[in-house]
């Protein structure tokens, strides 16, 4: 079995990755940075039932359709054609949206969104003409509820949830499988970039749940594509708001806007972050 995996020199992907090659398969790796990528490679090939042969890597930014899709046709002729992608490729880089420049904006948009497209895209045809193969989009659990800062992101992975029903229902009767999951807070490289960049008032949201390792979020992703389930949760928090959020999100929001009221008023004579770190940071 064939498995490309974008995104896949860091965090989810090469937790994915790994798992795929322990078990023998041959395994494709997209990213942006060639070094990060031959280093997965060698660290993949150290896992147990791994072997080098059978991973081979390709240095792509995922925003270029044609960059895509020359990797993807170099990666299917070394590794035959595709038959489980995961499209875990991602960037996030909070912060209000008045005081995020436009570019910022634009390229979670392109990387989150359009780069997912262009890597399905890819793949897509030849899976609908062999009549199989199994997509996974890596969404997030900011797909399922706004969160202060985060305007770029929460749109792009949001977006991801149309995009996979839509294709999803395109897909069912040519035997292609299209999955999508939301996964919370994971101990990635980017994560780490990420927490000094979040704003204090997403907290009130985000800090209060654990963060997953990138080993247990890969494990259940792979044992859902397994099972041949399309749509992936975790945790209580992020399942209910997945199955019943239009029913949870207007308390949620309203208690939002209360708290976040209340801190302002106590932050008069100091700024929001000092109040909040001083009582509400949860991540400590």
């Amino acid at each position: 079995m064939h498995v490309i995996v974008t995104g896949g020199s860091s965090g989810i992907g090469l937790a994915i990755a790994r798992l795929y090659a322990a078990r023998g398969d041959r395994v494709s790796l997209l990213a942006r940075h060639f070094g990060r990528l031959e280093q997965a490679r060698i660290e993949i090939a150290a896992s147990p039932g791994a072997d080098l042969s059978r991973i081979q890597v390709a240095c792509v930014d995922v925003a270029s359709a044609n960059q895509v899709l020359e990797a993807v046709e170099t990666c299917e002729h070394a590794f035959g054609a595709c038959d489980v992608l995961v499209a875990s490729a991602g960037i996030v880089e909070p912060s209000a949206f008045e005081r995020m420049p436009a570019a910022v904006f634009d390229e979670q948009i392109a990387t989150n969104l359009i780069g997912t497209a262009n890597v399905v895209r890819a793949v897509y045809k030849g899976m609908k003409t062999r009549r199989g193969g199994k997509i996974m989009m890596i969404s997030s659990g900011a797909a399922l509820i706004g969160i202060y800062g985060y305007t770029a992101y929460c749109a792009s992975k949001s977006a991801l949830a149309g995009f996979a029903e839509a294709l999803g229902a395109e897909a069912g009767i040519s035997g292609v499988r299209v999955s999508i999951c939301f996964p919370p807070d994971t101990l990635t490289p980017q994560y780490s970039r990420e927490l000094p960049m979040r704003p204090a008032e997403a907290e009130l949201l985000m800090g209060a749940v654990k963060p997953w390792s990138a080993e247990a979020v890969a494990a259940k992703i792979v044992h859902s594509l397994d099972r041949g389930r399309t749509r992936i949760h975790f945790g209580l928090s992020l399942t209910a708001l997945g199955y019943f959020g239009p029913l949870i999100k207007p308390l949620l929001m309203w208690w939002f806007s209360h708290r976040l009221r209340k801190i302002s008023r106590q932050g008069r004579d100091g700024s929001l972050s000092e109040v909040m770190n001083g009582g509400f940071d949860h991540r400590r």
